[in-house]
């Protein structure tokens, strides 16, 4: 699976993501995680000396820091794995850096990170019991989104486990 290949990208993650109840626990947890962390990405120093931009006049500011380095970072990952869709992906990524610097700019770090702290533990309960219910689901019960989708996923996976197996072994060649 390459980094940019989006087909297999998507299909990892479908593929391991097919209970429509984790899909759902991941589209409200997944952008909170990633806006939380750049709230505390904010009050790291700056990558530019004197390079805050200011907003709206006696407004917040946003900075370019490790928050913003982040940012770009995924919002050009994005983009390479899809113009259009990625294009709507890095606005949407740079849209929560300006807001979690907005946020972390009015609670100051005092607040800001017990704020962090508290909504990551609980976005990543939620992230982490979503899969634990469809691991339980799986293994206690023997579900399956659809018939023959464990024995398809096994095939791949021990494909996957070969492939880097035998690269491991002409390296050592």
């Amino acid at each position: 699976m390459g980094l940019f290949d989006l087909e297999s990208n998507y299909a990892s993650f479908a593929a391991y993501h097919r209970n429509p109840i984790n899909i759902f626990i991941h589209m409200i947890l997944t952008w909170p995680t990633v806006f939380t962390a750049s709230v505390l990405l904010y009050f790291t120093p700056p990558l530019i000396a004197h390079s805050p931009i200011q907003l709206v006049n006696g407004g917040a500011y946003v900075v370019l820091n490790y928050g913003f380095f982040m940012t770009l970072i995924y919002a050009l990952y994005y983009v390479i794995l899809d113009r259009r869709a990625g294009s709507l992906a890095a606005l949407l990524c740079f849209l929560g850096w300006i807001g979690s610097s907005v946020l972390g700019r009015s609670l100051g770090f005092s607040l800001a990170w017990k704020v962090v702290l508290a909504s990551q533990i609980l976005c990543w309960s939620g992230l982490f019991i979503g899969h634990a219910v469809f691991e339980i689901l799986r293994s206690c019960f023997g579900y399956e989104p659809y018939p023959g989708f464990h024995a398809k996923v096994k095939v791949k996976i021990d494909a996957e486990v070969k492939a880097w197996n035998d690269a491991k072994l002409k390296k050592a060649y």
